[in-house]
């Protein structure tokens, strides 16, 4: 184990992590469908509610101006994270459903026509799936599908044969919420602009696991969620270059996003507030703040360190059971592995592994397609954080013996 990382130190400071499941310790094992808080976030939002609790930008008085200063301190915050340009170029979003549905729902009027393409993987997450189903239905648009390789990666060659004329947007996941399969975004831009085209990269299973800067990566738009790197409910993140912002139309309508109106028209609020309509998650986005100040006193480069050594640890120890199938590749993956037990149903192997203490996520994953590919109706996936353990990993495994024992066929 890292010596530099101290995980008895970081588990300390999650408070759910010390508490048991039927009479187990918890071992958290679900963290791509979300985190637990570290104290100091708990603790930012506590303070929030209990010292500045009051509307953003449009109040003279303490309160407001001091919750308008913490929201538009927490902007900065992301913007650094990411290395963004601008703060303008970071917008406060629900989630990344959210901030997806927004560069769709922007894009259908302005830049979409019939017979145009939107250009989408065969592992995306339904967030990243529906929006653009929504888009092509509405403007006759086609959605064209990169396939996956044996490997289950990704092929440049084949999402150059799909980009065309017509191309308007490609939107591509960062990390596969099932595989952990880490795409090779970087390229997959530099190749889609060298054809003059867009791209949108889901960073939900991306940002908590490795460093992500969007002015290296170059991506037009970037969509995460603050619930899955350590930040409370409810709040989301889309960075997207000035340039968009300024030519896309809002996607709703609302307070805070206007400069004036009248009865026939109305004037809008420059970005970021043009696509930030209505009464933000303002102890969200405080939340958000705190979570990534958090990971940058660890250092992310040491999350990732970490991480992947309990990641490959998992791999290697679920190989060695019988009659279990791991899906995608070892190598190159971030946060999650997804498998399968010979003769058990996975809903049921995850309801034995609860009564040890063991929390994972069983189904489809909201990835469908991904599950037809493999002609599969669904997996286990565990998944793990900065403050996950082997010897959680070991827990898994011998539940997972335990099932077998139970349920397997003789």
């Amino acid at each position: 184990m890292n010596q530099d990382f101290n995980i008895e130190k970081i588990r300390q400071d999650f408070p759910i992590l010390s508490q048991q499941v039927y009479g187990k310790p918890l071992a958290y094992l679900d963290n791509a469908a979300t985190t637990q808080k570290p104290r100091s976030v708990l603790d930012a939002i506590t303070d929030y509610y209990t010292t500045t609790n009051s509307n953003i930008h449009r109040g003279t008085h303490a309160l407001s101006e001091k919750a308008s200063g913490a929201y538009e301190t927490a902007r900065k915050t992301v913007r650094h994270f990411l290395n963004a340009d601008q703060p303008e170029e970071i917008i406060f979003t629900s989630g990344t459903t959210a901030s997806i549905n927004l560069v769709a729902g922007s894009f259908t009027d302005k830049f979409v026509s019939p017979g145009d393409e939107i250009i989408i993987s065969q592992m995306e997450h339904h967030s990243n799936l529906v929006p653009w189903q929504i888009l092509c239905k509405k403007t006759g648009a086609i959605l064209k599908t990169i396939p996956l390789q044996d490997s289950s990666a990704l092929s440049l060659n084949a999402i150059e044969e799909l980009i065309s004329d017509k191309t308007k947007l490609i939107a591509v996941t960062y990390v596969s919420n099932v595989l952990g399969t880490t795409n090779p975004i970087k390229r997959i831009v530099d190749l889609a602009h060298s054809h003059g085209k867009p791209v949108l990269v889901d960073a939900a299973q991306a940002v908590q696991h490795m460093p992500v800067d969007v002015h290296e990566l170059d991506c037009d738009f970037l969509a995460f969620s603050g619930h899955k790197i350590y930040a409370g409910t409810g709040i989301g993140v889309l960075y997207a270059k000035s340039k968009w912002l300024e030519s896309i139309p809002p996607w709703k309508g609302g307070g805070g996003m206007i400069n004036s109106v009248s009865i026939r028209k109305t004037f809008y609020a420059d970005p970021p507030l043009k696509f930030e309509a209505g009464t933000p998650n303002i102890a969200g986005a405080i939340s958000l703040a705190a979570a990534i100040d958090y990971i940058q006193s660890i250092g992310i480069e040491k999350i990732a360190a970490h991480e992947a050594e309990v990641l490959n640890y998992m791999h290697d120890k679920l190989s060695s059971l019988p009659g279990l199938t791991i899906y995608g590749s070892k190598s190159n993956r971030h946060g999650a592995i997804s498998f399968n037990l010979e003769d058990v149903d996975n809903y049921d192997a995850g309801l034995i592994l609860d009564k040890m203490g063991v929390a994972v996520r069983t189904g489809t994953h909201c990835a469908e397609p991904l599950m037809q590919h493999y002609g599969i109706t669904g997996t286990i996936r565990a998944s793990i954080g900065m403050y996950n353990t082997k010897e959680e990993v070991d827990r898994l495994y011998e539940g997972l013996k335990k099932v077998q024992a139970m349920l397997q066929l003789t």
